[in-house]
């Protein structure tokens, strides 16, 4: 799509130049000033093809990772919320394995079964703390992958497209310096050079950039979500001592601190 519309604009300017005189053969000149551009600005198209391939690769499979985060997250703190013991959330969270609130409660239970032995108060909520946290980081940090790389994309297609706009220019003079004079033949086919690459580059930055923006935000939801789920987690955890004088088996309290109660989960 950048390398259509930047070849379509250099083919604007050189129809326009002459006049129109070429409208019959639009398409044969197309190509023939396609034909014309140099090796260098053949390689930072290609530079940028590739970049922007990889880049909605990236903005496709976040966007498809990002609605599973969601749409499970908030079925698993429903399921979390109308559970009476923590052994049958347990055994939900393989259905929810796209959820970074599942993947944070299967790592705290698997440490108080460690402590407990699956049944009880726990012992110490200490380390059943640093837990919470670590799988919290952990999952918010699985979804931060490859975010670094649409970052870079947006910030240097348009130094890479600026480099073919410069050697564009540079041919240009070129075929001022070898045709003695500054006819639009001379000077077309660096000029085209230079719009197609300085297109190629915003096309492939733009999209980037703003899907950056946008998925920065949806993880910084998803990471204060998760962070008041650990807190209403280990909430649930801390009465369990009061709970257990007439219950033999650890239940989650009937009605819970609503801490996610974030707009993504509702």
């Amino acid at each position: 799509m950048a390398i259509f519309t930047g070849v379509v604009a250099a083919f604007w300017l050189v129809q326009s130049g002459t006049g129109g005189a070429g409208q019959s053969g639009g398409f044969g000149a197309l190509a023939e000033m396609m034909s014309d551009i140099g090796p260098i600005a053949i390689c930072v198209l290609v530079l940028l093809l590739l970049a922007s391939l990889y880049s909605w690769a990236v903005i496709l499979g976040k966007i498809s990772a990002f609605s599973r985060a969601t749409s499970q997250s908030r079925k698993f703190i429903r399921a979390f919320r109308k559970a009476t013991r923590l052994n049958e959330i347990a055994s939900l969270t393989g259905d929810y394995g796209s959820s970074p609130l599942a993947q944070v409660f299967e790592d705290v239970y698997e440490t108080y079964k460690r402590q407990t032995g699956g049944s009880g108060p726990p012992r110490n909520l200490t380390p059943l703390e640093r837990t919470a946290q670590t799988a919290a980081s952990t999952a918010i940090t699985a979804l931060e992958r490859r975010m670094t790389w649409l970052a870079t994309i947006g910030a240097t297609s348009p130094f890479v497209g600026l480099f073919g706009t410069v050697m564009g220019v540079v041919e240009a003079f070129h075929g001022i310096g070898v045709a003695g004079g500054g006819s639009l033949k001379a000077v077309a086919p660096g000029i085209a050079e230079a719009l197609i690459t300085t297109a190629a580059g915003l096309f492939v930055a733009v999209p980037a950039v703003v899907a950056y923006n946008q998925f920065s935000a949806r993880i910084r939801l998803f990471a204060s979500a998760t962070d008041d789920f650990c807190r209403e987690l280990l909430n649930s955890l801390e009465e369990m001592p009061l709970r257990s004088q007439t219950q033999g088996a650890p239940r989650v309290p009937a009605e819970m601190p609503r801490e996610a109660e974030r707009s993504l989960y509702k």
